[in-house]
């Protein structure tokens, strides 16, 4: 009986705590679930507005449109053929200097003179000991001629015209020593003086009067070549080409040669020389290029381009006018506008252009940019007005 009034209630499972504990597991993931979407929606923005677009650049440059036919383009230096630091053959004080930067000379022209009180001496001692010992040939002469007449009278014996004879001889060499004493203190006069060794042009003056001027520069302080003088009829194109592409060049090839410092005009060339070595450090040929012709604006150690071409230059080509061109890559058309981007503080700029003929993969720019300006090349749709960007490594 105790059994069956036993109060079962105690028996029953609490299922409140259970419904609470679900809840809260739901809480959790919902709560994660809006985290995950925070992060992603972060990442998946930055990705498209705060991360900078990998670019590479290009230059905008002067070119001829015919310049496309050219096998190959090489760049190098004006240099004169035949240059020459002058320097004195003595050493002194520089006291005349009668050239600067510029000046035209002339083969033997005496552009400079050392101080030659010194020397001056010398061929003075060496003139007065000429005049002494001439001075005595008349006497020993008219001695040696008697000597010889009573000799061969009988009335004197030999051991004196020995003797006569003798100091005949002793004066003559004496006399021949003076006059090689003069030639000397001439030739030392003459090294005094410097002369242009050809017809030239002052490139530059290396000292100034008052220095000392030595022939193999004595000391610290001493000048060896006073001016430095150039034939500017002389002057080639040294042009360095890769080895691999040194079959493409021939004796006599046309050339075309644009200087750096007006590339709106160029000069007709020829291939004067391949020098018969390479150079092992830039694994490149020297390639010496002459003018057809060309004007006062050529000078020494200018850079320059030189297009090599596999024909002869048409008359056409050789009269174009260069033009600016860019890749057609680094053009985006819109609404029948042409656009380029600039980078400014590491942002793209967006700029207008107004562009001409097309040659092959490039375009002609007429307005809007101009030479030596570096734009955006390869242009993606990530690329816009204001967007960030950096250098492709």
């Amino acid at each position: 009986m105790e059994t069956k009034n036993a109060d079962l209630s105690s028996l029953k499972i609490d299922r409140s705590n259970k419904e609470e504990i679900n809840s809260s597991k739901k809480n959790i993931f919902i709560t994660l679930g809006i985290i995950l979407l925070i992060i992603t929606g972060y990442f998946i923005i930055y990705s498209f507005l705060g991360s900078s677009v990998e670019i590479k650049l290009t230059t905008a440059i002067i070119q001829k449109p015919g310049q496309s036919s050219a096998s190959l383009t090489a760049s190098g230096y004006v240099v004169a053929q035949r240059k020459a630091a002058i320097a004195s053959k003595g050493t002194g004080r520089l006291i005349y200097l009668g050239v600067v930067e510029g000046d035209q000379v002339k083969k033997n022209q005496i552009i400079g003179r050392l101080e030659d009180n010194d020397i001056v001496a010398q061929l003075d001692q060496a003139k007065a000991n000429l005049g002494l010992q001439e001075a005595g040939l008349t006497d020993v002469r008219n001695t040696l001629t008697r000597q010889k007449d009573l000799y061969s009278k009988g009335l004197s014996s030999q051991q004196e015209f020995d003797l006569a004879q003798s100091n005949y001889n002793k004066t003559m060499a004496s006399i021949d020593v003076a006059k090689a004493g003069i030639r000397a203190a001439e030739v030392a006069m003459e090294n005094t003086l410097i002369r242009a060794p050809f017809d030239g042009t002052v490139l530059t003056k290396n000292a100034e009067i008052g220095e000392i001027v030595a022939p193999f520069g004595g000391s610290t302080t001493s000048k060896t070549a006073v001016v430095t003088i150039a034939d500017m009829k002389s002057l080639l194109v040294e042009a360095d080409v890769s080895e691999s592409n040194i079959e493409k060049i021939k004796p006599d090839q046309d050339c075309e040669i644009i200087l750096d410092a007006f590339p709106e005009k160029s000069y007709q060339g020829y291939v004067f020389k391949i020098v018969p070595t390479a150079d092992r450090s830039k694994a490149t040929v020297l390639v010496k290029v002459g003018f057809k012709n060309y004007d006062s604006r050529v000078l020494p150690e200018m850079s320059a381009k030189v297009n090599f071409f596999t024909q002869k230059i048409d008359e056409s080509i050789a009269e174009q006018k260069p033009v600016l061109i860019i890749p057609n890559s680094a053009i985006r058309n819109e609404n029948g506008k042409s656009y380029i981007f600039k980078v400014e503080a590491d942002k793209a700029k967006k700029i207008e252009v107004t562009i001409g003929q097309k040659f092959g993969d490039f375009v002609e720019v007429v307005s809007g940019l101009s030479s030596g300006e570096q734009i955006i090349d390869s242009l993606t749709d990530k690329i816009i007005d204001g967007s960030e960007v950096k250098l492709a490594n």
